[in-house]
């Protein structure tokens, strides 16, 4: 297993792994926006810091699938 993940983690690196990488890193850039975008809200709010963190990881969680449905490997 840690093998698989080892040649997984260097085709990445060498940019041969991700078909559409442009499609990719805008998926993750809309995820990673809204998860920040939460977090600060729910600090501005004055929620306590464990229950932004836990419901910006969830919201994270649930909407990256969704993201990615469409991810295609090489």
């Amino acid at each position: 297993m840690l093998e698989i993940g080892w040649f997984s983690a260097k085709l990445f690196l060498k940019g041969k792994l991700i078909r559409e990488p442009q499609y990719f890193w805008r998926q993750v850039g809309i995820g990673t926006s809204i998860s920040s975008l939460l977090l600060f809200l729910l600090l501005l709010l004055k929620f306590p810091l464990w229950l932004t963190v836990a419901a910006s990881s969830l919201t994270t969680g649930t909407i990256m699938p969704f993201l990615l449905k469409d991810f295609k490997m090489k």
